[in-house]
């Protein structure tokens, strides 16, 4: 266990000026508080706050960093208050208290809307000071070193959101061993049976590994010699999600893929990293493609080096990293190596260019009222890769992998997005949807009366343009809604023989119906009734007498019907299909539809979304496309008990090409009692197949035990349903 005293040691050594007395009161007050406490290990709480401290001081961290790692859950879980803190440790460490406390004392929905809004939170008091997201990652590391104590079902669920959430934000702060251990621990709890077979497979190659790499460190060194440039060099094996994304990403066999090895020369000088590169090359064929260069153009988290991949002895292909001293201490500490620890000192300028991108996330932060379409928002933003492109003047441009010539437009501004016609990339036209590549010179050609178009939200790769796009269609759906609302209310009120526009004018209909129904304004109560939010029958009742509702039934039909009518009449003929098994809350007779886009089954955690066309479309809860939707439009639905639904399902199912494949595959689809409604199958080069299935399902279990019984097959390889991640969550882009 780690003591007070390494603590302190620690802090002395790269801060010998630094007062440590704050570090000793906090960890007395912590223990005061924290006392007759234990964590569900058994061991006591305080081990936990000592620990955080601790990897704050690998970061190098200053006092009141180190302080605030050993108070961070005395507001959270103790009946201690801010107040107590500020008094007691100044305001800086109240501040940073106060943004690690989760928001557990408020009532909120549901427990997926507490936590995304208390990494929310977090996000804003980050933007006041960076140190309330280091100490957080200190926080969450521990907690996931510890994990094993908890059930396996909060170990999935914790594990998940570290992945989702706080390695990306590691990457995205340059802390780079952080990220990797954060990754590996929360693979292993994801996926323990993939994570122990790769385990297993690294160990058994761990001898020849460490030959090998043995053998490539004595040539660079040797070439450094000759050459006259002192440097240190390295080698290690991948890290095992490393490896895991590897394998998936090609689909390939732990035994196929061929470099699992990096190695990293640290040189003194940035004049010795280019001409380390020229020998590295002369001694191993370069892999063509397989070179960046992260000194001139950085990532966004500050990483500077040079990378490349050969073929290395006996073939086997190595990457190799070069970079210098202070470049390797930005790769690993990034933001925590450019804080300064002296009382008043500025921070770096390289330290604020490092965190642009966090001043592009609290701006989208603005524009999203909904706490969980944040969280989804801000796990795209935290996407790692970058692609560095150049507009007409020559300017630099860095985006996010996969970003599109839109995404471009809307980095420049607003307008440039929202007019935006066609474009143009190295002088030749692409598809607005084309995807930017490293070193892409982009032009892009606007109209003044062009338009935002609803099917870019669905290749878009930045929040920003994503929001903006968003905006635009929900100013376009409102004033339309409004006009729908008013066109109701006025043939509604025309029935009866009397003027809406007069009720208007009078200010009866706010009297009579806004005010009773909770509305504060005429413009409300219209706009809710185009949602579909209201009927207009509830605002007719309210005004008209009683006596007069009563000689015309055609009032009391559901007004959603009415609209549905109105605006596309062939919808009516769908209410003769079966209506899914789903209860929409709180509302009476509404048309429901189940959204194509992601087609949830019984069991699958869903939500609704009212619209004019199509009543209401039943959608995954998770599903991408409901980012671009108006949050007000959504309605709480859930499926029936018992209920069932049976479904063509696309499930693809990767396997050895062997004989009998497909009767295998038939036979195990026919024991689950799952019919096949259409297959497509085609081979690989590599004596593999590919086969497409359209299988019809019950419910979300139905569908687990089909997968489930197609993995038990011995020639199978991965199958997976399309569309969805393994955990059953919407990709962002949904395949066809």
């Amino acid at each position: 266990m780690i003591r007070l005293d390494d603590i302190i040691e620690k802090v002395s050594s790269y801060s010998p000026e630094a007062d440590l007395d704050v570090i000793r009161k906090a960890y007395v007050f912590s223990a005061k508080e924290h006392a007759g406490q234990t964590r569900m290990s058994g061991e006591e709480y305080l081990v936990h706050p000592i620990e955080v401290a601790n990897i704050l001081t690998e970061l190098k961290m200053d006092p009141k960093c180190v302080a605030t790692g050993l108070l961070h859950d005395t507001v959270e879980d103790t009946h201690t208050t801010i107040e107590q803190i500020e008094e007691l440790f100044g305001p800086d460490i109240s501040l940073l208290v106060d943004g690690l406390t989760k928001l557990g004392q408020m009532s909120y929905e549901n427990k997926k809307v507490r936590e995304a809004e208390s990494i929310r939170k977090m996000i804003l008091a980050m933007a006041r000071d960076i140190r309330v997201v280091i100490i957080k990652l200190a926080d969450r590391l521990h907690n996931m070193r510890t994990l094993d104590a908890l059930s396996p079902e909060k170990q999935t669920v914790i594990a998940q959101e570290t992945m989702d959430i706080y390695a990306p934000l590691a990457n995205r702060l340059g802390v780079g061993w952080i990220k990797t251990e954060l990754e590996d621990l929360a693979f292993k709890y994801i996926d323990p049976e993939r994570y122990a077979w790769i385990e297993k497979n690294v160990s058994r190659k761990r001898e020849e590994k460490e030959k090998y790499i043995a053998r490539v460190r004595e040539v660079i060194e040797t070439k450094l010699r000759e050459a006259g440039i002192e440097g240190e060099v390295s080698g290690r094996v991948k890290h095992r999600y490393s490896i895991y994304k590897k394998m998936q990403e090609r689909d390939i066999d732990f035994d196929d893929l061929h470099d699992m090895l990096a190695f990293r020369v640290i040189v003194e000088n940035e004049d010795d990293c280019y001409p380390l590169l020229g020998m590295v090359h002369s001694t191993w064929k370069p892999v063509p493609g397989r070179f960046k260069d992260y000194i001139a153009i950085p990532k966004a988290n500050m990483y500077q080096s040079l990378h490349t991949t050969v073929i290395g002895p006996y073939g086997e292909m190595m990457e190799v990293q070069i970079r210098t001293r202070n470049m390797h201490l930005v790769s690993e500490y990034g933001v925590a190596a450019h804080w300064k620890y002296k009382d008043g000192e500025k921070i770096s300028d390289t330290y604020h260019a490092g965190l642009s991108w966090l001043s592009q996330m609290l701006e989208m932060q603005k524009d999203v009222k909904d706490s969980s379409e944040f969280l989804e928002t801000l796990k795209v933003d935290l996407f790692p890769d970058e692609v560095f492109v150049f507009t007409p003047q020559g300017e630099v441009r860095e985006l996010p992998a996969g970003s599109t010539p839109i995404d471009f437009a809307y980095s420049i501004h607003t307008d440039i997005g929202h007019s935006c016609v066609n474009a143009r990339v190295n002088g030749r036209r692409v598809p607005l949807s084309y995807t930017l590549r490293n070193g892409d010179f982009v032009e892009i050609e606007t109209r003044e009366d062009a338009r935002p178009n609803a099917e870019w939200i669905g290749f878009v790769a930045t929040s920003r343009a994503r929001n903006r796009i968003k905006q635009w269609i929900n100013a376009a759906e409102r004033k339309e809604s409004f006009e729908l609302g008013h066109e109701l209310l006025r043939k509604a009120f025309l029935m009866y023989g009397f003027n809406f526009d007069e009720l208007i004018e009078k200010g009866e209909l706010q009297e009579k119906a806004g005010e009773p129904l909770g509305y504060d304004s005429d413009e409300k109560l219209i706009l809710n009734v185009g949602f579909g939010k209201i009927t207009p029958g509830q605002v007719v009742s309210k005004i008209v007498p009683p006596e007069l509702l009563k000689e015309d039934g055609a009032v009391k039909r559901s007004v959603f019907r009415q609209m549905l009518n109105r605006i596309r009449p062939a919808a009516k003929s769908s209410q003769d299909k079966k209506r899914p098994s789903v209860i929409v809350k709180g509302a009476g007779d509404f048309m429901v539809n189940i959204a194509n886009c992601c087609n949830p089954l019984p069991g699958d955690e869903i939500t609704g979304y009212l619209t004019p066309e199509r009543g209401i479309l039943v959608h995954s809860y998770d599903c991408p496309s409901l980012l671009s939707s108006d949050y007000e439009r959504r309605i709480d639905v859930e499926w029936e008990e018992g209920a069932e639904r049976v479904t063509p399902v696309k499930i693809v199912v990767f396997c050895k090409n062997d004989v009998g494949l497909l009767a295998d595959i038939a036979i195990a689809l026919k024991e689950q009692d799952a019919n096949i409604a259409s297959a497509k199958v085609r081979s690989t080069s590599d004596n593999r197949a590919v086969c497409a299935f359209d299988v019809s399902v019950r419910d979300i279990v139905h569908l687990r035990n089909v997968i489930r019984a197609l993995k038990d097959i011995k020639k199978v390889i991965k199958v997976k349903r399309v569309g969805f991640d393994k955990h059953g969550k919407p990709l962002r882009r949904v395949a066809s």
